[in-house]
Formats: structure tokens, sequence, C-alpha cells
């Protein structure tokens, strides 16, 4: 069991906290607030009643997300614009879903968010987004909406890199996209309009909706 009485998550959202291995500087460990898979059930429409607490998990959520037939198909390629994932770990906080950290220069990467707020549109980031856009069309990866906190920015001597480290899964109230390329495409090309339409929202002062 990995022990986190000492360790502090370095972000934290609504469904989980994130911390760094205390041991592995490169693996990032998610973990669900307790007792949230079963309040989010309790407060489901009734048609999600009927579903087991652990499909409101994130954890199980994002192993599902990862078992998609984009990332099963096994081509190195899908990594270039995606965290890696390595499976469960016991830790002291409860299950953790332990994935890739993306490090610069040591330090925890920024999230898009963040860089947009520092930098605006600017010509490295406009490029970043362009080969992320390519890369989504190229592996259809299914993702649920791409918010810019849940994509962070890698930067290399030449360029800046796109990576997601949350949101993997397919939104689609039927599972075409994940059966028809023709359907999944349409889906790519939905989130990639939602995700500008989001990243202006962002940076126009979050005036009105994003959808």
């Amino acid at each position: 069991m990995i022990d986190l009485s000492n360790s502090m998550p370095f972000a934290k959202g609504g469904n989980r906290a994130c911390y760094q291995h205390p041991n592995n500087k490169n693996i990032c460990l998610k973990i669900t607030h307790a007792g949230l898979p079963k309040k989010l059930k309790k407060s489901a429409p009734w048609y999600k009643k009927f579903r087991r607490a652990q499909s409101f998990d994130d954890n199980i959520r994002e192993k599902n997300g990862y078992e998609q037939k984009a990332v099963l198909n096994n081509e190195p390629k899908i990594w270039n614009h995606l965290a890696r994932w390595y499976g469960f770990e016991e830790t002291s906080n409860g299950l953790a879903s332990a994935t890739e950290l993306i490090l610069n220069d040591g330090q925890i990467a920024e999230t898009l968010e963040s860089y947009l707020k520092k930098h605006g549109k600017d010509n490295k980031i406009n490029k970043a987004i362009n080969d992320f856009e390519i890369w989504l069309l190229d592996t259809l990866l299914l993702t649920k909406n791409i918010l810019p906190h849940n994509v962070v920015v890698k930067k290399t001597d030449e360029k800046l890199i796109l990576k997601i480290v949350d949101g993997l899964g397919c939104q689609s109230f039927l599972p075409f996209p994940k059966i028809s390329k023709n359907f999944a495409r349409r889906y790519v090309l939905r989130r990639i309009e939602l995700m500008h339409s989001r990243i202006n929202w962002d940076l126009s002062g979050k005036k009105g909706s994003w959808k």
C-alpha cells in the first residue's frame, strides 16, 4: 500500500484529488472523494439509478476510457497526446487510478487553462492545438468534452505539446461512435468544435454559455 499520510494533493476537483506518487515523481495518483459515487447515484435521474454505484466512480470510468479501441490498437502514436494509464494502486487514502504525470523540468506541467490565462492564444499554443486536432482525427480517440483544465502543456525545446490527462470516454447516448469510424469521426469533430467554443468562452471572461 502507498502511504499518502505525508502528501498533499497538487490538484483537487469535484470528483477526485490528485497526488504525486511519493516514490515515483512520474506517476499521478487520482483518488475519488470518499462516498461520492453513492451520492451521485442517489441524485441521478431515475433511469440511471439502476446502475451500480461504481459506474459513477471516475476511476472506473477512466479505466473504461483507456479500454477503448483507439487505445487498445496499441499504436505508439496514441501516446503522443495522451497520458499513459498504469492501472489501480491501493493507497492510505483509498484506491487510486495511476496515470503518467506530465512534467516540465521536474515540475508538474500546467494546464491548458492556466497557460491560456497567462499567454492567451499565442502562436505556440495555436500550433499545439492544431497538432492536437490532427492527432484526434487520426486516432479517433473518444473523449468527453475536452476542457482546458483536463489538458496539460508539455514543453520541449522545439514546441508545445498538449496532453490529455482526464476526460476519456464517449458521451453519446447511443454507442455508434464506438463501433463505426464514420460516427467516431463525426463525434470527434464535434468534440473539437466544442473545445474551441470552451477556450473562447474562457478567454472572454466566461460570459453566457459555451455550448
